[in-house]
């Protein structure tokens, strides 16, 4: 037993080190597995991240978009799921080159960043096809956000002189617990209509 004032032994109690004290060996290990951690970390965001746009995948999308809906379902909130895809991406592709094809893509991702708010959560889910889950939001005003996204876009493209304009398509889907259990639901329900899209221009 330590007694206070006494001297100490020498040899006296077995470790002098605090209880948590950690000696080289183990810092080593702890940083190592510190370092491997922030890598798989790391990973995860990558595969979830759309490099191009920088904005979520179809894979991070669908996985944040379900956390959002699950929110506002345990809220009694509603949520709603807009979707876009660029007009004439083809011909822009066909006309100028793929490097002009992903700076349009890369605007158009930016105007969906300043546009929307930071509880919404944005994607580029593939190609020219983007989304985005507004939470707390029912009977979304399309006319409203489309006049939104447009008053940004005419900025960018009178800067841009590109020698055509970004435009845009967008749609939207109200979310009901009752017909959509999860997010991948909503989105098979956007990969539908952007087929019929699809064949409606071609047919028109």
């Amino acid at each position: 037993m330590l007694t206070p004032g006494k001297p100490l032994k020498p040899g006296a109690g077995a470790d002098m080190r605090a209880p948590n004290a950690l000696d080289s060996a183990d810092r080593d290990v702890l940083r190592d597995l510190a370092r491997r951690a922030e890598q798989a970390l790391m990973g995860v965001q990558m595969a979830s991240m759309d490099e191009l746009t920088l904005l979520s995948n179809r894979h991070g999308f669908e996985a944040l978009a379900q956390l959002g809906l699950e929110a506002c379902q345990q809220l009694g909130k509603p949520a709603t799921l807009l979707f876009f895809d660029l007009d004439d991406f083809k011909r822009i592709n066909q006309l100028y080159g793929r490097a002009e094809g992903d700076d349009a893509l890369k605007t158009f991702a930016d105007v969906l960043r300043i546009a929307f708010r930071e509880s919404d959560v944005i994607g580029r889910l593939g190609s020219d096809e983007f989304a985005a889950l507004l939470t707390g939001a029912d009977a979304v005003e399309i006319a409203a956000i489309r006049a939104r996204l447009e008053e940004i876009l005419d900025e960018r493209n009178a800067t841009a002189h590109r020698g055509y304009d970004i435009r845009f398509s967008i749609g939207q889907i109200e979310f009901d617990p009752r017909l959509h259990q999860t997010a991948q639901d909503l989105l098979a329900l956007v990969d539908k209509a952007m087929r019929d899209r699809q064949f409606d221009a071609r047919h028109c």
